[in-house]
């Protein structure tokens, strides 16, 4: 079953009444944020002066139970979250009109920077035309999870969606282990990097690509796309993906107790695989020298460069430094990782050694 038809005509405050029941982060969803307070006054601004916007698309879970309804509301946001969230952060005074805003209907007003809430006290009638602005909202009813995937990611087709956003939005096993992966305290807490467009989800799919193969691989977007077909499968056994996250997860609760908050160490994605395999190559016990070598090895890789930038003759640069970062500048080659897991496991047996050498 797959229908998809337009609401009945109900305004922006009706729908916003209703956001107790509207599921705004399903699965397949991109992440809210994305959008600057800009962008979030331009649509009001559009609304105000009764511009056209693009419907909302949402599934219609009030016909029956359904599966695809985990947080039992009676509706889940399929496109439009960024329209939904500019909308109720005006109305509950997170954003304001721009400073340069222009009511259309009558020039003369000065209304620019005023909240929902001054709109409200000083200009009711102009508040009332934005609570009863008619939203296009198309209903979306479905019992299956792959049609609503595939709307999504026809909807969003020219919204240049990431990698790990399509991927997000595809069926089987792997985009949910996924999530799940991604809901480590590292990403969280001990990323110093953007996650806003799922790079998150990103570097967990690669984590769980590596430790479902036992090797170092390629993860490329090629390889990951592959991998996650590789789950829908019938022939795939769901225990050999769910027995590789749950590896995945005693490696990151190892890294969580390496790392800091907000760590500078991981301040990019780029090192996330081979840090990865170096710690789970590593005996446990070896772990509190961990982030001191990293530290100090970034240090040597700086002075390295500088080295090479001044120095009168290669003789006083270190070739295997220049070699990692040589490697650095393709980071999802298979090559690449091991190569550098390689140079990072030799470097710190060395360090470590000299860690418990006797003084």
């Amino acid at each position: 079953m797959f229908t998809v038809r337009q609401f009945e005509a109900r305004t922006l405050s009706w729908w916003a009444d209703q956001r107790d029941v509207i599921d705004f982060d399903p699965p397949y969803q991109r992440r809210g944020g994305l959008w600057s307070t800009r962008d979030k006054a331009f649509l009001i601004d559009s609304i105000l002066n009764e511009y056209d916007i693009p419907k909302i698309y949402i599934a219609d879970f009030t016909f029956a139970p359904s599966p695809l309804n985990p947080h039992n509301r009676r509706y889940a946001v399929i496109d439009g979250k960024q329209r939904f969230e500019a909308i109720l952060d005006f109305l509950d005074g997170r954003i304001s009109l721009t400073r340069d805003f222009v009511f259309s209907s009558d020039s003369a007003l000065e209304l620019g920077g005023l909240s929902y809430r001054d709109l409200k006290a000083n200009h009711p009638a102009i508040a009332s035309r934005f609570d009863n602005f008619n939203l296009t909202v198309m209903s979306v009813i479905t019992d299956e999870e792959g049609k609503i995937n595939e709307l999504f990611v026809r909807l969003n087709r020219n919204k240049t969606l990431t990698g790990p956003e399509i991927r997000n939005a595809m069926q089987g096993i792997v985009p949910e282990l996924i999530r799940q992966i991604a809901g480590d305290p590292l990403f969280a807490e001990k990323v110093s990097f953007g996650i806003q467009r799922g790079q998150d989800l990103d570097i967990a799919g690669k984590f769980l690509l590596v430790e479902f193969r036992g090797r170092i691989v390629e993860t490329k977007r090629v390889s990951l796309d592959r991998f996650v077909d590789e789950g829908t499968s019938a022939d795939a056994g769901a225990g050999d993906f769910e027995r590789a996250a749950e590896r995945v997860r005693g490696v990151l609760a190892q890294m969580d107790e390496i790392f800091t908050s907000r760590d500078a160490l991981l301040g990019t994605q780029g090192p996330l695989v081979p840090y990865y395999w170096l710690v789970r190559a590593l005996p446990v016990e070896t772990h509190p020298y961990v982030r001191a070598f990293l530290v100090a090895f970034e240090a040597a890789r700086q002075a390295n460069r500088r080295l090479a930038r001044e120095a009168e003759t290669t003789d006083q640069v270190d070739p295997e430094l220049s070699r990692y970062d040589h490697l650095n500048r393709s980071i999802n080659d298979a090559g690449s990782i091991e190569g550098r897991f390689e140079i990072l496991m030799r470097r710190f047996l060395e360090y470590r050694d000299a860690a418990e050498r006797p003084t």
